[in-house]
């Protein structure tokens, strides 16, 4: 019983501190490569949904290309066929990939 005892007192306690590090380590790596991209995805495409305006090519989260026609506090009032509109909640409207790529080389001009 008693060498039992000395074995237990003679191991090392460092065990403690590299776990809390390991912890921190790993909730800075999913911090940086997971939550902060995913927060100026968000930033940029609620910048992009401030600044439409009538007229502007959009696709919704369902697929569908229009145009908008009339803007409210909640929706949007897209024109997808001639005479053919829809309202669409605001949150679930995206850049048209054509537009998409006009604006992002517009910014890479201006960044120049």
């Amino acid at each position: 019983m008693l060498t039992n005892t000395i074995l237990l007192q003679d191991a090392p306690q460092t065990g403690s501190f590299s776990g809390i590090f390991m912890i921190i380590a790993l909730i800075a790596i999913f911090y940086f490569f997971m939550i902060r991209p995913q927060q100026k995805r968000q930033k940029e495409i609620r910048k992009f949904r401030e600044g439409l305006s009538v007229g502007d090519k959009v696709v919704t989260a369902g697929g569908i290309y229009g145009k908008i026609r009339d803007i409210s506090e909640t929706y949007f009032l897209i024109e997808i066929a001639d005479g053919v509109r829809i309202r669409v909640d605001k949150g679930s409207v995206y850049p048209s990939a054509t537009d998409a790529n006009v604006a992002a080389q517009e910014n890479n001009n201006a960044n120049k």
